[in-house]
């Protein structure tokens, strides 16, 4: 590894699911100090500090920057990777449904970002990455509330580029396709056949395969680093080709 980013002083919410687990591992080979912040610590990331932490609670927000700064002095980058998915229709999503998801996926990207604002600023290069999804531009079916959430994310990604520019603070939005996480796997449990469920999704892509959670790792290693400096208020699709195709005429 580079080393790409030593010195530097990460939080990754979401920290201990399957794509957080490993942006915490990517970062500390970087040589960065690292917090993972989620709900529980029932399976740390070795080398990473734990912080609980609920998106959603204005206070553990507010205190996940305190506990930031008392142990670490700075933060360079915020990762928000925490994030969860409701497969249904909009006719079977309830209000509580509606409301969760988007306290989580939406409210939770701008409460643990408004609270950083403050130690983001006394970077120098700061960088935000939010996560949006492949599905805030196209849709699956099945899952209305969650792509309206991650359409948000994206709208909410630009606005915050654009009001924190002028203040060193690098702001953009991973939005992945299909990624071989626990959310994935579950989705496929639901579904029945999981072998042939699996291939099919392997088959619609133009790399005939889906990503794992180090290649978003990847990327978001680079747009938390200094070599992205210009890059600020994109969407960054990464989707092994998915969106790039008409479906109907695979080959």
């Amino acid at each position: 590894m580079s080393a790409a980013l030593a010195g530097k002083v990460a939080l990754v919410t979401g920290g201990l699911g399957g794509i957080g687990r490993a942006i915490c591992a990517r970062f500390l080979k970087e040589g960065a100090t690292v917090f993972a912040a989620d709900l529980n610590e029932s399976q740390p990331v070795p080398g990473a500090r734990f912080i609980a932490l609920d998106v959603s609670s204005e206070e553990d927000a507010r205190q996940a920057m305190v506990a930031v700064e008392a142990q670490a002095g700075q933060l360079d980058v915020l990762v928000n990777a925490a994030g969860i998915e409701i497969e249904k229709t909009i006719e079977h999503t309830s209000l509580a449904d509606w409301n969760r998801l988007f306290a989580v996926n939406v409210t939770g990207t701008f409460l643990v970002s408004k609270f950083a604002l403050p130690l983001l600023r006394k970077s120098g290069s700061a960088s935000i990455v939010n996560f949006g999804s492949y599905d805030g531009f196209i849709a699956d079916p099945g899952l209305a509330a969650y792509c309206a959430s991650k359409g948000a994310v994206h709208a909410l990604t630009r606005a915050m580029a654009c009001d924190h520019g002028p203040e060193g603070i690098r702001v953009n939005a991973v939005c992945p396709g299909y990624v071989d996480t626990p959310m994935l796997r579950g989705f496929f449990r639901d579904q029945g056949d999981i072998q042939s469920l699996e291939q099919a999704v392997r088959n619609v892509h133009p790399m005939r395969r889906y990503g794992t959670p180090e290649d978003v790792a990847n990327l978001v290693n680079w747009l938390a680093g200094d070599e992205a400096r210009y890059a600020s208020g994109q969407l960054w699709v990464l989707d092994g080709g998915l969106t790039a195709q008409v479906q109907q005429m695979q080959w």
